[in-house]
Protein backbone atom coordinates (compact mmCIF):
# COMPACT_ATOMS: atom_id res chain seq x y z
CA UNK A 1 0.00 0.00 0.00
CA UNK A 2 2.87 2.33 0.85
CA UNK A 3 4.57 1.91 -2.42
CA UNK A 4 1.30 2.35 -4.32
CA UNK A 5 1.18 5.79 -2.81
CA UNK A 6 4.50 6.61 -3.46
CA UNK A 7 3.97 6.01 -7.11
CA UNK A 8 1.03 7.81 -6.78
CA UNK A 9 3.01 10.52 -5.36
CA UNK A 10 5.68 10.05 -7.83
CA UNK A 11 2.57 10.29 -11.05
CA UNK A 12 1.00 13.43 -9.64
CA UNK A 13 4.24 15.70 -9.17
CA UNK A 14 4.96 14.27 -12.64
CA UNK A 15 1.45 15.64 -13.81
CA UNK A 16 2.30 19.25 -11.87
CA UNK A 17 5.71 19.20 -13.18
CA UNK A 18 4.47 18.86 -16.88
CA UNK A 19 1.76 20.89 -16.25
CA UNK A 20 4.43 23.84 -14.71
CA UNK A 21 6.40 23.48 -17.74
CA UNK A 22 3.12 23.62 -20.57
CA UNK A 23 2.91 26.89 -18.64
CA UNK A 24 5.76 28.06 -19.14
CA UNK A 25 6.00 26.66 -22.51
CA UNK A 26 2.36 28.35 -23.48
CA UNK A 27 3.75 31.73 -22.28
CA UNK A 28 6.72 31.45 -24.33
CA UNK A 29 4.20 30.72 -27.46
CA UNK A 30 2.39 33.88 -26.79
CA UNK A 31 5.43 35.92 -26.77
CA UNK A 32 6.39 34.59 -29.75
CA UNK A 33 2.97 34.86 -31.56
CA UNK A 34 3.13 38.32 -30.09
CA UNK A 35 6.66 39.03 -31.45
CA UNK A 36 5.56 37.21 -35.14
CA UNK A 37 2.19 39.63 -35.18
CA UNK A 38 4.75 42.57 -34.47
CA UNK A 39 6.98 41.74 -37.07
CA UNK A 40 3.93 41.36 -39.97
CA UNK A 41 2.93 44.87 -38.68
CA UNK A 42 6.05 45.89 -39.47
CA UNK A 43 6.43 44.45 -42.50
CA UNK A 44 3.09 45.37 -44.07
CA UNK A 45 4.61 49.15 -42.65
CA UNK A 46 7.41 48.99 -44.30
CA UNK A 47 6.13 47.39 -47.68
CA UNK A 48 3.24 50.24 -47.95
CA UNK A 49 5.86 53.15 -47.41
CA UNK A 50 8.16 50.98 -50.01
CA UNK A 51 5.07 51.60 -52.39
CA UNK A 52 4.09 54.81 -51.42
CA UNK A 53 8.53 55.72 -52.17
CA UNK A 54 7.73 53.89 -55.29
CA UNK A 55 4.73 56.07 -56.68
CA UNK A 56 6.58 59.23 -55.63
CA UNK A 57 10.01 58.03 -57.64
CA UNK A 58 7.38 57.97 -60.74
CA UNK A 59 5.66 61.10 -60.31
CA UNK A 60 9.63 62.38 -59.88
CA UNK A 61 10.85 60.68 -63.16
CA UNK A 62 7.49 61.85 -65.12
CA UNK A 63 7.94 65.48 -63.74
CA UNK A 64 11.91 65.28 -64.65
CA UNK A 65 10.33 64.28 -68.24
CA UNK A 66 8.73 67.39 -68.30
CA UNK A 67 10.75 69.42 -67.43
CA UNK A 68 13.30 68.15 -70.09
CA UNK A 69 10.48 68.78 -72.90
CA UNK A 70 10.51 72.45 -71.28
CA UNK A 71 14.09 72.86 -71.19
CA UNK A 72 14.41 71.66 -74.98
CA UNK A 73 11.62 74.28 -75.74
CA UNK A 74 13.49 76.79 -73.95
CA UNK A 75 16.22 76.14 -75.77
CA UNK A 76 14.77 76.44 -79.04
CA UNK A 77 13.31 79.78 -78.28
CA UNK A 78 16.17 81.16 -76.92
CA UNK A 79 18.26 80.11 -80.44
CA UNK A 80 15.70 81.85 -82.19
CA UNK A 81 16.13 85.09 -80.24
CA UNK A 82 19.61 84.42 -80.48
CA UNK A 83 19.29 84.90 -84.19
CA UNK A 84 17.53 87.92 -83.88
CA UNK A 85 20.06 89.53 -82.06
CA UNK A 86 22.68 88.91 -84.17
CA UNK A 87 20.34 90.19 -87.37
CA UNK A 88 19.49 93.11 -85.76
CA UNK A 89 22.95 93.58 -84.25
CA UNK A 90 24.36 92.83 -88.17
CA UNK A 91 21.23 95.79 -88.89
CA UNK A 92 22.43 98.10 -86.55
CA UNK A 93 26.20 97.71 -87.63
CA UNK A 94 25.01 98.54 -91.39
CA UNK A 95 23.22 101.22 -89.47
CA UNK A 96 26.24 102.63 -87.89
CA UNK A 97 28.54 102.28 -90.48
CA UNK A 98 25.98 104.02 -93.22
CA UNK A 99 25.47 106.81 -90.50
CA UNK A 100 29.74 107.40 -90.14
CA UNK A 101 29.56 107.90 -94.03
CA UNK A 102 26.91 110.40 -93.95
CA UNK A 103 28.28 112.08 -90.33
CA UNK A 104 31.83 112.22 -92.43
CA UNK A 105 30.22 113.31 -95.99
CA UNK A 106 27.94 116.41 -94.46
CA UNK A 107 31.19 117.36 -92.11
CA UNK A 108 34.15 117.22 -95.17
CA UNK A 109 31.57 119.00 -97.22
CA UNK A 110 28.15 118.77 -96.21
CA UNK A 111 27.68 122.18 -94.94
CA UNK A 112 28.61 123.67 -98.76
CA UNK A 113 26.37 121.35 -99.81
CA UNK A 114 23.79 121.75 -97.78
CA UNK A 115 24.53 125.91 -98.31
CA UNK A 116 24.71 125.36 -102.26
CA UNK A 117 21.39 123.95 -102.12
CA UNK A 118 19.72 126.30 -99.93
CA UNK A 119 21.25 129.37 -102.15
CA UNK A 120 20.37 127.78 -105.17
CA UNK A 121 16.89 127.97 -104.07
CA UNK A 122 15.17 130.73 -107.08
CA UNK A 123 12.72 131.87 -104.48
CA UNK A 124 11.76 131.65 -100.38
CA UNK A 125 8.84 128.86 -101.44
CA UNK A 126 11.85 126.32 -102.72
CA UNK A 127 14.49 127.11 -99.90
CA UNK A 128 12.05 125.97 -97.14
CA UNK A 129 11.37 122.98 -99.09
CA UNK A 130 15.16 122.33 -99.34
CA UNK A 131 15.54 123.25 -95.78
CA UNK A 132 12.37 121.14 -94.44
CA UNK A 133 14.23 118.36 -96.98
CA UNK A 134 17.88 118.60 -95.48
CA UNK A 135 15.93 118.25 -92.27
CA UNK A 136 13.96 115.04 -93.02
CA UNK A 137 17.13 113.27 -93.86
CA UNK A 138 18.85 114.09 -90.94
CA UNK A 139 15.46 112.94 -88.95
CA UNK A 140 15.07 109.78 -90.72
CA UNK A 141 18.82 109.12 -89.77
CA UNK A 142 18.57 109.71 -86.43
CA UNK A 143 15.06 107.52 -86.43
CA UNK A 144 16.79 104.41 -87.83
CA UNK A 145 19.79 104.44 -85.34
CA UNK A 146 16.80 104.36 -82.28
CA UNK A 147 15.01 101.76 -84.13
CA UNK A 148 17.56 99.66 -84.24
CA UNK A 149 18.89 100.29 -80.73
CA UNK A 150 15.09 99.15 -79.72
CA UNK A 151 15.44 96.83 -81.36
CA UNK A 152 18.47 95.32 -79.94
CA UNK A 153 17.55 96.16 -76.20
CA UNK A 154 14.47 94.12 -76.41
CA UNK A 155 16.00 90.90 -78.15
CA UNK A 156 18.59 91.40 -75.54
CA UNK A 157 15.42 91.87 -72.82
CA UNK A 158 14.00 88.72 -74.51
CA UNK A 159 17.41 86.74 -74.53
CA UNK A 160 18.07 87.75 -70.35
CA UNK A 161 14.68 86.90 -69.51
CA UNK A 162 15.01 82.94 -71.64
CA UNK A 163 18.61 82.67 -69.48
CA UNK A 164 16.81 83.30 -66.42
CA UNK A 165 13.90 80.74 -67.25
CA UNK A 166 16.45 78.82 -69.05
CA UNK A 167 18.75 78.35 -65.79
CA UNK A 168 15.72 77.90 -63.41
CA UNK A 169 14.46 75.16 -65.56
CA UNK A 170 18.12 74.10 -64.95
CA UNK A 171 17.82 73.96 -61.33
CA UNK A 172 14.23 72.34 -61.64
CA UNK A 173 15.74 69.40 -63.27
CA UNK A 174 18.78 69.43 -60.84
CA UNK A 175 16.85 69.47 -57.67
CA UNK A 176 14.63 66.69 -59.30
CA UNK A 177 17.60 64.24 -60.40
CA UNK A 178 18.12 65.08 -56.01
CA UNK A 179 14.93 63.98 -54.94
CA UNK A 180 15.05 60.71 -57.36
CA UNK A 181 18.47 59.66 -56.04
CA UNK A 182 17.35 60.42 -52.24
CA UNK A 183 14.31 58.42 -53.04
CA UNK A 184 15.76 55.62 -54.83
CA UNK A 185 18.24 55.72 -51.92
CA UNK A 186 14.95 55.31 -49.69
CA UNK A 187 13.42 52.35 -51.44
CA UNK A 188 16.86 50.26 -51.47
CA UNK A 189 16.82 50.33 -47.69
CA UNK A 190 13.10 49.97 -47.17
CA UNK A 191 13.76 46.75 -49.38
CA UNK A 192 16.74 46.16 -47.09
CA UNK A 193 14.98 46.75 -44.22
CA UNK A 194 11.55 44.79 -45.50
CA UNK A 195 13.98 41.66 -46.50
CA UNK A 196 15.52 41.50 -42.73
CA UNK A 197 12.24 41.47 -41.11
CA UNK A 198 10.68 38.79 -43.38
CA UNK A 199 14.06 36.62 -42.61
CA UNK A 200 13.22 37.41 -38.58
CA UNK A 201 9.83 36.72 -39.49
CA UNK A 202 9.90 33.74 -41.17
CA UNK A 203 12.26 32.30 -38.28
CA UNK A 204 10.38 33.75 -35.82
CA UNK A 205 7.08 31.95 -37.37
CA UNK A 206 9.45 28.45 -37.62
CA UNK A 207 9.60 28.95 -33.70
CA UNK A 208 6.17 28.89 -33.25
CA UNK A 209 5.47 26.32 -35.14
CA UNK A 210 8.19 24.11 -33.27
CA UNK A 211 6.54 25.65 -30.22
CA UNK A 212 3.09 24.63 -30.76
CA UNK A 213 4.12 21.36 -31.98
CA UNK A 214 6.32 20.75 -28.92
CA UNK A 215 3.20 21.76 -26.74
CA UNK A 216 0.89 19.40 -27.88
CA UNK A 217 2.96 16.93 -27.21
CA UNK A 218 3.44 17.78 -24.08
CA UNK A 219 -0.59 18.41 -23.54
CA UNK A 220 -1.26 14.66 -24.35
CA UNK A 221 1.90 13.49 -22.39
CA UNK A 222 0.49 15.37 -20.11
CA UNK A 223 -3.22 13.93 -20.44
CA UNK A 224 -1.51 10.36 -20.52
CA UNK A 225 0.11 11.01 -16.96
CA UNK A 226 -3.30 12.12 -15.69
CA UNK A 227 -5.11 8.73 -16.68
CA UNK A 228 -2.21 6.93 -15.09
CA UNK A 229 -2.69 8.61 -12.22
CA UNK A 230 -5.68 8.71 -12.00
CA UNK A 231 -5.71 4.82 -12.75
CA UNK A 232 -2.92 4.47 -10.25
CA UNK A 233 -5.38 6.40 -7.41
CA UNK A 234 -8.53 4.40 -8.43
CA UNK A 235 -6.70 0.93 -8.03
CA UNK A 236 -5.12 1.86 -4.79
CA UNK A 237 -7.99 2.69 -3.11
CA UNK A 238 -9.25 -0.23 -4.34
CA UNK A 239 -6.91 -2.10 -2.37
CA UNK A 240 -5.23 -3.71 -5.62
CA UNK A 241 -2.91 -0.96 -6.94
CA UNK A 242 0.84 -0.57 -5.72
CA UNK A 243 3.94 -2.76 -5.52
CA UNK A 244 1.98 -6.12 -4.47
CA UNK A 245 -1.46 -6.90 -5.02
CA UNK A 246 -1.01 -10.08 -3.58
CA UNK A 247 -4.22 -11.94 -2.39
CA UNK A 248 -5.27 -15.19 -1.68
CA UNK A 249 -3.58 -18.36 -1.84
CA UNK A 250 -3.45 -19.25 -5.70
CA UNK A 251 -0.43 -19.13 -7.63
CA UNK A 252 -0.54 -15.83 -9.97
CA UNK A 253 -2.04 -12.98 -8.67
CA UNK A 254 -4.27 -11.02 -11.30
CA UNK A 255 -2.00 -9.17 -13.16
CA UNK A 256 -4.44 -6.14 -14.24
CA UNK A 257 -7.26 -5.90 -11.87
CA UNK A 258 -7.91 -2.33 -12.85
CA UNK A 259 -9.22 -3.78 -16.03
CA UNK A 260 -13.16 -3.45 -17.33
CA UNK A 261 -13.46 -6.67 -19.57
CA UNK A 262 -11.66 -9.68 -20.81
CA UNK A 263 -12.23 -8.39 -24.85
CA UNK A 264 -10.68 -11.65 -26.13
CA UNK A 265 -10.55 -15.31 -24.13
CA UNK A 266 -7.37 -18.23 -24.84
CA UNK A 267 -8.07 -20.51 -27.66
CA UNK A 268 -9.92 -20.35 -31.08
CA UNK A 269 -11.39 -16.74 -31.90
CA UNK A 270 -11.64 -14.79 -35.13
CA UNK A 271 -9.00 -13.08 -35.99
CA UNK A 272 -9.53 -9.20 -34.57
CA UNK A 273 -7.66 -7.45 -37.46
CA UNK A 274 -5.60 -8.62 -40.42
CA UNK A 275 -2.17 -10.31 -39.34
CA UNK A 276 -3.96 -11.08 -35.93
CA UNK A 277 -3.52 -15.06 -34.74
CA UNK A 278 -7.12 -17.06 -34.41
CA UNK A 279 -5.37 -19.17 -31.88
CA UNK A 280 -5.36 -16.83 -29.10
CA UNK A 281 -2.73 -17.83 -26.54
CA UNK A 282 -3.45 -15.84 -24.46
CA UNK A 283 -6.38 -13.64 -22.13
CA UNK A 284 -6.79 -10.40 -23.48
CA UNK A 285 -7.77 -7.44 -20.13
CA UNK A 286 -8.99 -4.26 -21.90
CA UNK A 287 -8.36 -1.27 -19.77
CA UNK A 288 -7.51 2.28 -20.12
CA UNK A 289 -4.38 3.43 -21.43
CA UNK A 290 -2.04 3.81 -18.07
CA UNK A 291 -3.92 0.92 -15.68
CA UNK A 292 -1.13 -0.36 -13.95
CA UNK A 293 0.44 -4.29 -14.61
CA UNK A 294 1.79 -6.14 -11.89
CA UNK A 295 3.67 -9.41 -11.92
CA UNK A 296 1.35 -12.22 -11.74
CA UNK A 297 4.63 -14.19 -9.69
CA UNK A 298 8.05 -13.55 -8.06
CA UNK A 299 10.53 -14.14 -10.82
CA UNK A 300 13.43 -12.67 -13.28
CA UNK A 301 12.53 -10.38 -16.10
CA UNK A 302 14.11 -12.08 -19.21
CA UNK A 303 12.81 -9.42 -21.60
CA UNK A 304 11.62 -5.93 -21.07
CA UNK A 305 11.24 -4.02 -24.77
CA UNK A 306 9.34 -3.52 -27.92
CA UNK A 307 8.66 -6.63 -29.87
CA UNK A 308 7.03 -6.19 -33.21
CA UNK A 309 3.88 -7.51 -33.04
CA UNK A 310 3.83 -7.63 -29.49
CA UNK A 311 4.70 -4.12 -28.84
CA UNK A 312 6.31 -3.48 -25.41
CA UNK A 313 6.86 -6.76 -24.08
CA UNK A 314 7.55 -7.89 -20.55
CA UNK A 315 8.38 -11.62 -19.87
CA UNK A 316 9.14 -13.32 -16.67
CA UNK A 317 11.03 -16.49 -15.83
CA UNK A 318 9.22 -18.25 -12.68
CA UNK A 319 11.34 -20.89 -12.87
CA UNK A 320 10.13 -25.17 -13.35
CA UNK A 321 9.51 -23.99 -17.38
CA UNK A 322 7.14 -21.70 -16.06
CA UNK A 323 6.87 -17.88 -18.08
CA UNK A 324 4.53 -15.40 -18.22
CA UNK A 325 4.22 -12.67 -21.02
CA UNK A 326 2.70 -9.30 -20.96
CA UNK A 327 2.06 -7.59 -24.15
CA UNK A 328 1.17 -3.83 -25.64
CA UNK A 329 2.26 -1.98 -22.70
CA UNK A 330 2.15 1.77 -22.81
CA UNK A 331 5.11 1.82 -20.54
CA UNK A 332 7.53 -0.67 -18.84
CA UNK A 333 9.53 0.13 -15.61
CA UNK A 334 11.35 -2.83 -15.84
CA UNK A 335 14.87 -4.24 -17.01
CA UNK A 336 15.79 -7.51 -18.61
CA UNK A 337 18.01 -9.33 -15.69
CA UNK A 338 15.98 -7.78 -12.71
CA UNK A 339 14.20 -9.81 -10.24
CA UNK A 340 10.04 -9.14 -9.56
CA UNK A 341 8.30 -10.03 -6.47
CA UNK A 342 4.95 -11.28 -7.01
CA UNK A 343 2.04 -8.20 -7.56
CA UNK A 344 4.97 -5.39 -8.56
CA UNK A 345 3.95 -3.07 -10.85
CA UNK A 346 5.77 -3.44 -13.64
CA UNK A 347 4.45 -1.27 -16.41
CA UNK A 348 1.04 0.42 -17.86
CA UNK A 349 -1.33 -0.91 -20.11
CA UNK A 350 -0.97 0.58 -23.67
CA UNK A 351 -2.53 -0.31 -27.43
CA UNK A 352 1.47 -0.74 -29.47
CA UNK A 353 2.05 -3.31 -31.86
CA UNK A 354 -0.50 -5.54 -33.45
CA UNK A 355 -3.40 -3.41 -31.27
CA UNK A 356 -7.39 -2.71 -31.85
CA UNK A 357 -7.13 -0.70 -28.44
CA UNK A 358 -5.19 -0.04 -25.16
CA UNK A 359 -5.52 -3.63 -23.35
CA UNK A 360 -2.88 -6.40 -21.88
CA UNK A 361 -2.61 -9.70 -23.53
CA UNK A 362 -1.80 -11.89 -20.58
CA UNK A 363 0.21 -15.27 -21.56
CA UNK A 364 1.26 -18.18 -19.47
CA UNK A 365 4.13 -20.54 -21.34
CA UNK A 366 4.69 -24.22 -19.46
CA UNK A 367 7.50 -25.34 -20.83
CA UNK A 368 7.41 -23.49 -23.95
CA UNK A 369 3.54 -24.57 -24.53
CA UNK A 370 0.90 -21.72 -24.15
CA UNK A 371 -1.85 -22.77 -20.96
CA UNK A 372 -4.89 -20.76 -20.49
CA UNK A 373 -4.01 -18.28 -18.12
CA UNK A 374 -7.15 -18.38 -16.47
CA UNK A 375 -6.27 -21.64 -14.55
CA UNK A 376 -3.31 -20.18 -12.86
CA UNK A 377 -4.83 -17.26 -11.22
CA UNK A 378 -6.01 -17.16 -7.66
CA UNK A 379 -9.09 -18.39 -6.73
CA UNK A 380 -10.75 -15.96 -4.85
CA UNK A 381 -13.25 -12.99 -5.05
CA UNK A 382 -11.21 -11.38 -7.96
CA UNK A 383 -11.24 -14.38 -9.88
CA UNK A 384 -14.85 -14.93 -9.52
CA UNK A 385 -15.04 -11.35 -10.13
CA UNK A 386 -13.44 -11.60 -13.54
CA UNK A 387 -15.58 -14.86 -14.80
CA UNK A 388 -18.60 -12.80 -14.29
CA UNK A 389 -17.24 -9.94 -16.21
CA UNK A 390 -16.42 -12.98 -19.12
Amino acid sequence: MIKGKKIISALLIGTLCLGMSTQVRAAEIDDTKQKAEELQKQKEAAESEQKSLETQLMAIVSEMEDTKNQISQKEEELGQKEEELFEAQAQENDQYESMKKRIKYMYENGNTKFVDILCQSKDISEFLNNAEYISTISSYDREQLVEYQQIRKKVQEQQTALEEEYAKLEDLQNDLIAKQTNVESLKASKESEISSISGELEQTNQKLAELQAAAEEAARKQKEKEAAAAAAKKNNNSGSAGGAVVSGNGMFTHPCPGYSRISSTFGYRNAPLAGASTNHKGVDFAASTGTPIYAAAAGTVTSAGYSGKAGNLIIINHGNGLLTYYMHCNTIFVSAGQKVSKGQNIGQVGTTGNSTGPHLHFQVMNNGTPVNPMNYLEKNKLLAGLQRRS
